[in-house]
């Protein structure tokens, strides 16, 4: 059995033993019962007391309404019919801390009564990632909100919190951004009007409501006018909303731990957000969204899983979601895509990776190769050569590549050899928090691993989180060898002496071994991209904006994201990729188009072939030539080539990485690879007695066998939890 068949039999074993979000704890109604559904979130994940309820049955019965209970207590007044024939719907309030009985009755209805067990939690989280990050420095002080409204104040408590506020702002005739509207019972004479997606012309009047979630800050925005609407509701939602909803994220990553966040990243009401909002789009964002403030996913889907819910409860069920982000933020929209299943319908990454971790990884391995190439062994590579051995495009790509291992690095006040500062820092946490391995060893840590040290798991004999990363068996240099780029003795002298990290970021003359548990564990959290949950069935547009000569944001990450589909699903059919300097308002719109396609296919093919068969015939791969004005778009086949063989290659060729040049494949997924023994087979140049001997030694244990499945490598658990949720429980750092 092949790589690919091996580990997609691992994904359909996952899938069985942890049902999408289509199969949660919702009763359907049949022709004898009543059926029970949440729709603003999973039952068994309702947060902040509330939950909007869909009741449905089969015929109606006038003589004998039906009785709806929570914990007893009749809450029947809160439902009113729905859209939907034969349903109602509520707004279910007062939900207890944990566990809640939700009951429908049809007294003289003839049919037995049907509950619904509800699993409520503070809005102050957590849900599913596990316990508070420690220490945790609150920020609503210093978050400003817009048009000279000041900032949110002291927080309230322990736990960053603040009191909920909602304020209107509007557009001038005279032009800028958004202003205070000075009343909300009279509009101000000189508010501009905005027609809608819709065909609906509306002031442009937008509700921004500011609050605390999670611990995190969040906001959203939609057109609404209070002067002549009633206040938004899940049965009265503002006259303005095209019931579309967007999902925005911030970007980075180093700096972002420990810290509230006193910005988002992205601002709601400025640049092409003004102009989404007027076309009556809503949007969301948390600061746990903004990887500069918390540089951990799967947080960032606790908090766009509670902010989602608290928008439906608030205005109503959208029609979609389409989620958004460059960067961190394509990362960020990507990661919650595909461990959330169902939470958004689209989404479009640009300057994309796939996840933080892949940064880290292909960081480690290029700060290897510095350290090498400037301490170990000065004098043995030339520059070509040791680009060959990167894979990138050229020295300044490689360094800066290698300059994101800052990252994994806890250690303050170290410059590296290649001119990086270590331990990068958020200046909101006192340096008295701090890790220092002298002065204060059990201080906060500022690395990927320990940002996430809930998925990771912590090493009890020194309270760091395991780290996942790997070099054991890596053949460096491999793909330079074989095209004769370095020598044999090149090449053993790399492999011998290229060590690895403690950790504490330290170069080691031994290999690093990554922890098993971490490694499984950073899989099923989706902490490296899957591709096969939410991602399988939705539309992703790759927008572009990539540079392969420095600044890291590197084409073969985009890549790496198609193959992680592709691997997972057999197939990447639901994957665009666009190549170029982004073009916004092209990907936008066609993202709109896909998605509504898909929205209005009510056939009862899979969601993933709706989604294959609706693609718009002009979405397809290809490129932007910008040397035309307006750019033009070259429809072609995106293959992965720093060669001249084709229109788009030529205009954006791809460079590689150290692990490609290793042997390693495009999909970037293998953390920790399965060995094998040394086969000369392998090698393109001959190899004396000696140097055999040498290789044997060197790779004692054997190298990478990247035709298999990674060590621990298994599907990403879908809706997974790390506690206190125990649905779908992964794993418990308490215990």
């Amino acid at each position: 059995m092949g790589v690919l068949n091996v580990y997609r039999a691992s994904v359909l074993a996952l899938s069985l033993a942890f049902p999408l979000a289509a199969a949660m704890a919702d009763t359907p109604a049949s022709n004898s019962q009543f059926g029970i559904r949440t729709l603003s979130t999973h039952p068994d994940r309702v947060s902040g007391g509330d939950v909007l309820v869909e009741i449905s049955y089969p015929n109606a019965n006038s003589k004998f309404p039906l009785v709806v209970t929570l914990n007893g207590r009749d809450v029947s007044a809160a439902f009113r019919a729905g859209e939907k024939p034969n349903t109602l719907l509520g707004l279910v309030t007062g939900l207890a801390l944990g566990k809640n009985t939700l009951a429908v009755e049809g007294r003289g209805w003839g049919m037995p009564a049907r509950s619904l067990e509800l699993t409520n939690y503070s809005i102050k989280g957590p849900i599913v990632s596990g316990p508070y990050q420690q220490p945790f420095i609150c920020q609503t002080q210093n978050f400003n909100l817009p048009a000279g409204l000041g900032t949110l104040g002291a927080p309230l408590d322990a736990d960053c919190s603040v009191a909920t506020r909602v304020d209107y702002l509007y557009i001038s005739t005279a032009g800028g951004g958004f202003r205070q509207l000075p009343s909300t019972t009279v509009l101000p004479a000189d508010v501009a009007m905005t027609k809608t997606r819709a065909g609906v012309t509306v002031p442009f009047v937008v509700r921004l409501e500011t609050g605390t979630m999670d611990r995190g800050i969040y906001q959203n925005a939609v057109l609404h006018d209070p002067t002549k609407e009633p206040a938004p509701s899940p049965f009265s939602p503002p006259k303005g909303w095209n019931k579309g909803l967007i999902a925005i994220h911030g970007a980075g990553c180093p700096g972002g731990w420990y810290i509230q966040g006193a910005a988002e990243g992205v601002n709601p009401l400025t640049g092409i957000n003004t102009t989404r909002l007027g076309e009556g789009w809503a949007l969301f964002i948390n600061t746990l969204q903004h990887p500069s403030n918390s540089c951990n996913p799967f947080l960032a889907g606790e908090a766009a899983m509670m902010g989602k819910e608290h928008f439906i409860e608030t205005f109503g069920v959208p029609a979609y979601t389409i989620s958004l982000g460059g960067s961190g933020g394509a990362y960020t929209t990507l990661d919650i895509g595909d461990a959330f299943p169902g939470l958004f319908d689209g989404a479009i990454p640009t300057s994309t990776f796939p996840d933080a971790f892949s940064i880290a990884n292909s960081a480690l391995d290029g700060h290897l190769l510095t350290h090498y190439f400037a301490v170990t062994n000065p004098t043995g590579f030339s520059d070509p050569q040791k680009v060959a051995v990167s894979g990138y495009k050229g020295i300044q790509a490689w360094i800066d590549a290698a300059n994101q291992a800052q990252r994994t690095d806890p250690v303050p006040g170290r410059v590296d050899i290649a001119g990086y500062g270590s331990a990068v820092w958020s200046s909101a946490v006192p340096a008295a928090l701090r890790y220092n391995p002298a002065t204060n060893p059990s201080g906060a840590r500022p690395t990927v691993f320990d940002a996430s040290r809930n998925i990771y798991g912590v090493d009890p004999r020194t309270g760091f989180a395991l780290r996942p990363w790997d070099n054991v068996g890596v053949q460096y240099g491999l793909g330079a060898l074989n095209s004769g780029a370095i020598t044999v003795k090149q090449f053993l002298d790399l492999n011998q002496d290229i060590g690895g990290y403690d950790n504490d970021a330290n170069y080691v003359p031994r290999r690093t071994a990554g922890d098993p548990g971490a490694i499984k564990r950073a899989y099923q959290a989706g902490m490296t991209l899957y591709g096969g949950g939410g991602l399988a069935t939705i539309p992703v547009l790759d927008g572009g904006n990539y540079n392969d000569t420095g600044g890291y944001h590197y084409a073969w990450y985009h890549f790496a994201v198609r193959e992680r589909m592709r691997q997972a699903n057999g197939n990447a059919d639901n994957h665009v990729m666009w190549r170029g300097p982004s073009q916004g308002e092209a990907n936008w719109a066609a993202m709109v188009r896909w998605v509504e396609a898909v929205k209005a296919d009510h056939s009862n093919a899979t969601q993933s072939e709706k989604v294959r068969r609706n693609k718009p015939a002009d979405t397809v791969d290809g490129c932007w030539d910008t040397s035309t004005t307006p750019p033009s778009f070259i429809a072609e086949p995106t293959t992965f080539s720093s060669q001249p063989d084709s229109r788009c290659n030529t205009l954006y060729p791809s460079f590689a990485f150290p692990r490609y040049v290793a042997g390693g494949p495009l999909v970037a997924n293998i953390l920790k690879c399965q060995l094998k023994p040394v086969d000369f087979g392998d090698y393109a140049v001959p190899f004396t007695s000696a140097e055999m001997d040498r290789l044997m030694s060197i790779f004692a244990g054997g190298v990478c066998d990247w035709s298999k499945p990674g060590v621990n490598q298994t599907a990403g658990v879908p809706w997974a939890s790390f506690g206190p949720s125990p649905d779908n429980l992964v794993f418990d750092v308490t215990e």
